[in-house]
């Protein structure tokens, strides 16, 4: 690996000025570093990239008290540009790992878990786990979807334990969901699978019972102390204000995004290297292709920049979406790689960002609150990002109420407001679940609803298609039927993406890649429209048909043909020259 000096953290009792040597000359030790507890100690070593796989002897040696440690070195089982990354050719498939699918009951409880809630509670672990996501691999890809971003696995031995994010070991999968070798297992199976994995990762906190928590390396490894620490401040702007001051950043990148989420201090030297090294071991030994990166503007944005270029440096083809939950492109812009609008004195090297722009004016044409001209109004902005197609497009996730709930159930314009997911630009995500159009309510635990058919005591499987109702089985063989055309048509993924907002309910969205050209026509109103075929003509004045990709009707661009597009209704056209 480029990543080839390693500094190892070790934990005992009383290892204050510990010397450490290698037993062989091939694996150097190049430091020791005391911490500022007495049970902690940073040895630096460096792996030469030609270390025949093995275990080598690290001596430790304090008062002639000598320990020898077997310090394993592994031979790499993939190329680093074998971690695909995900892009705009991709769909990724969000799912909540709890509330997905429980492959194995028996792991649903551990002995010393110290989960206040059950599966009767909103906010209680309902036992959905890497057994039930391997065992539904094959319904995934046969939906579409492409990527699996699951949101994180590692232990949370906290209070409220069901939603992944308070880690308590940074190493170690929790036992509830299966094992590390499982979670490898997941990526390999999802690979056969044609899926690709995206971890979703968190350098911003940890969770209160972590060990560290009862004893501190030393006492800046986390911003503030468990009784006297800044609470959560949301400005995601401060960062980026030209007319701002550091302090106001300082509250947002050191405050405590939840009184049980200790904040950790990434400008640390040890502690930046330590979750660094996290990442790659992560990278390395399960072998997955992306990352998430978890309330991205609360971290220390220096570490950030060192941390993605660490990645990227190592997997060239990798990729990483970092959680922006603000609604304004220019501040979204302004985390992204090489962005026009960026003024801070580094480069972020976060290739892509989540677009919650674009997600609240979908979900506002959903609400009613407004038309699709706040989409179009969204879309004119993609000038202040350096690659808009490295936006990662949604309309609801695991953190806000579902768009069928915003559309309050109105199938035909969550079908609108899916064709824009899919086909404007970025990378599409759908949360689990939309393909059967899962309602839920206003609370986490709602909205994260169980998938019907993955637990134990369900009624039906919604999984199949006889488990679903008739009205599942009708938004799933739509997403299906979009999904297919989405892989089947690499022009509606990746082409060149030319909007026409016409001032009422017509939108049209041209997508152009190589010499293939669609047109994807979208009503959003409750009034059919006649829409000729020669207006087209002005855009592509060699265009001879028109032919409907779901239907394979063909339609000549002339005077008299006139298509009608039904309310509410989205067509898909190809293009014929």
């Amino acid at each position: 690996m480029k990543w080839n000096k390693v500094q190892l953290m070790v934990y005992g009792k009383n290892l204050s000025d510990v010397s450490v040597t290698s037993a062989y000359p091939q694996l150097k030790v190049n430091a020791v570093h005391n911490a500022e507890s007495p049970n902690y100690l940073f040895v630096d070593i460096e792996i030469p990239g030609n270390l025949p796989e093995g275990k080598y002897d690290l001596i430790f040696n304090k008062d002639e008290k000598i320990i020898t440690y077997n310090y394993p070195v592994y031979k790499r089982t993939m190329l680093p540009e074998d971690h695909k990354g995900f892009s705009n050719e991709d769909v990724i498939y969000l799912i909540f790992a709890d509330r997905f699918c429980d492959g194995n009951p028996l792991n649903n409880t551990i002995g010393d878990s110290l989960d206040q809630f059950t599966a009767d509670d909103l906010d209680g672990r309902h036992g959905g786990d890497i057994e039930g996501i391997i065992s539904k691999l094959i319904y995934l890809n046969n939906l579409g979807v492409s990527a699996l971003w699951i949101t994180p696995m590692l232990e949370n031995n906290m209070w409220m334990s069901y939603h992944g994010y308070a880690a308590t070991n940074l190493y170690k999968i929790d036992p509830r969901f299966g094992s590390n070798q499982s979670y490898k297992q997941l990526v390999s199976e999802a690979h056969q699978n044609g899926l690709k994995i995206i971890l979703d990762h968190v350098s911003n906190h940890i969770g209160g019972n972590h060990p560290w928590m009862n004893d501190l390396p030393f006492n800046d490894w986390i911003n503030g102390t468990v009784e006297n620490h800044l609470p959560a401040h949301h400005d995601k702007m401060a960062f980026l204000d030209i007319h701002g001051d550091s302090i106001m950043a300082a509250f947002t990148q050191e405050g405590w995004f939840e009184n049980y989420m200790p904040d950790l201090n990434q400008r640390n030297p040890f502690l930046k290297k330590y979750l660094i090294q996290n990442t790659l071991w992560w990278i390395e030994f399960a072998g997955i292709d992306g990352i998430r990166e978890d309330t991205y503007p609360y971290c220390d944005q220096k570490y950030l920049s060192e941390w993605a270029e660490a990645i990227l440096n190592e997997y060239p083809n990798f990729n990483i979406v970092g959680e922006i939950w603000k609604g304004v492109p220019s501040v979204i812009s302004g985390y992204q790689h090489n962005s026009p609008v960026r003024k801070v004195g580094f480069d972020s090297n976060l290739p892509t960002v989540t677009d919650f722009a674009l997600s609240d004016a979908l979900r506002n044409f959903l609400s009613g609150e407004k038309s699709t001209y706040g989409i179009y109004e969204t879309l004119v902005q993609d000038i202040v990002y350096d690659n808009p197609n490295n936006l990662l497009v949604f309309f609801d996730n695991h953190d806000i109420e579902r768009a069928m709930f915003v559309a309050k159930g109105d199938v035909q314009k969550f079908k609108v407001a899916l064709n824009f997911v899919l086909f404007t630009r970025g990378i599409p995500t759908l949360f689990y679940g939309t393909e059967i159009g899962i309602k839920g309510g206003s609370k986490d635990g709602e909205l994260r609803k169980p998938f019907p058919g993955g637990f134990s005591g369900d009624k039906r499987d919604a999984f199949t298609e006889q488990g679903r109702t008739d009205n599942e089985n009708y938004i799933f063989n739509y997403v299906n039927q979009l999904l297919k055309l989405r892989n089947k048509y690499p022009v509606l993924a990746k082409g060149k993406l030319t909007q026409i907002y016409t001032g009422g309910d017509m939108y049209i969205l041209f997508k152009e890649y190589e010499d293939e050209v669609m047109m994807i026509l979208i009503n959003s109103g409750e009034e059919d429209i006649l829409f000729p075929a020669k207006q087209i003509l002005p855009f592509f004045p060699s265009a001879k048909e028109i032919v409907n990709i779901k239907s394979n009707k063909e339609n000549i661009v002339n005077e008299e043909n006139i298509i009608t597009l039904k309310r509410m209704n989205t067509q898909i056209y190809k293009i014929e020259k």
